[in-house]
């Protein structure tokens, strides 16, 4: 399980000469307590993460170092990121993530945070950046019916169950980022991967169970029939996939 790390020391309104390392297979997070940020170095060694709060615009990096499978996590926002590195070394894997957050029965899906990307010198097999929009909330289940009344000895008949309750729709997923990368003129265009997907549509809800007929009854006088069964409840249709964002390319 990924140790968890909280980073305290970035209090100021505009933060400058930090740096910053966050340990192989752990997750470390910037604070919310400010905007801009300006690190002299950051370094997120192997599988780890670094989380960079929803409040915080603007980050200014002198040297960053992802290693391998290394996270930059960006929590969605209304307001877009600025990142500019002066100096980057990717290792395989790494990516830089401004992914939208998925759906809930109380919360519609989030997009893709809205990023501007400024790499001066890099180094690295792939620039990787992940701005998919959320997944939609996925429909709500029907209700189960109600089992149908047992008949009496002495008069009367099994009751039919009731039918299910028809499952809700999914909800439509969030729209990808709209992405700007600048990078240096002589970075090889096939290794820049870009994603701005909208969010795939929630999905459809599971129509109720149907509820069971009364049971037959043997009596001295006569035989009582059971019931019938209801009709179970249809399945909701799935929700539609959000917009894609766009992506910008430009040549420092």
């Amino acid at each position: 399980m990924r140790k968890l790390c909280l980073l305290a020391v970035l209090c100021s309104p505009l933060v400058q000469a930090q740096v910053v390392t966050v340990e192989t297979n752990s997750l470390m997070r910037l604070p919310n307590t400010t905007s801009n940020l300006q690190l002299e170095r950051l370094e997120v060694a192997d599988y780890g993460t670094l989380l960079i709060p929803s409040n915080v615009t603007e980050v200014k990096v002198g040297e960053l170092r992802l290693g391998r499978e290394a996270r930059i996590t960006i929590v969605p926002g209304e307001q877009s990121l600025q990142l500019n590195v002066a100096r980057a070394d990717l290792e395989a894997g790494s990516q830089i993530t401004s992914r939208g957050a998925p759906g809930t029965y109380l919360k519609a899906a989030k997009p893709g945070r809205n990023l501007n990307l400024r790499i001066a010198s890099l180094q690295a097999g792939e620039l990787s950046v992940d701005a998919r929009g959320g997944m939609g909330a996925p429909g709500y289940v029907g209700l189960d019916g109600a089992n149908g009344e047992e008949p009496g000895c002495t008069w009367g008949q099994a009751g039919r169950g009731a039918d299910g309750d028809n499952g809700g729709d999914g909800q439509p997923g969030a729209a990808g980022a709209q992405v700007r990368v600048e990078l240096p003129r002589d970075y090889p265009a096939e290794q820049i991967k870009v994603w701005v997907d909208g969010g795939a549509g929630g999905v459809a809800g599971v129509g109720g169970k149907p509820g069971a007929g009364g049971k037959s009854k043997g009596c001295f006088v006569y035989h009582a029939d059971g019931g019938k069964s209801g009709r179970p409840g249809a399945e909701g249709h799935p929700g539609p996939a959000g917009p894609a964002g766009s992506v910008t390319v430009q040549r420092l």
